[in-house]
């Protein structure tokens, strides 16, 4: 449960700002999504040495 005290004459876009952004680093949402599907192991690693070979490759060509 997250718990976003509010100072006295703080903005209540400020406070929400603040819980959304303490909610996003919990990574309850992206823990959900995840949970909705399986994924096979192997699948999950590929996924993930793809990505890191797409970033690679982006900063291969930024030095050029």
């Amino acid at each position: 449960m997250l718990i976003i005290p509010v100072k006295d004459g703080e903005n209540i876009d400020r406070a929400l700002k603040r819980y959304k952004r303490k909610f996003d680093k919990t990574g309850t949402m992206r823990q959900l999504r995840s949970r909705q599907h399986f994924t096979k192991p192997s699948v999950e690693r590929r996924a993930t040495v793809q990505k890191a070979a797409y970033i690679q490759h982006l900063r291969d060509q930024e030095e050029f």
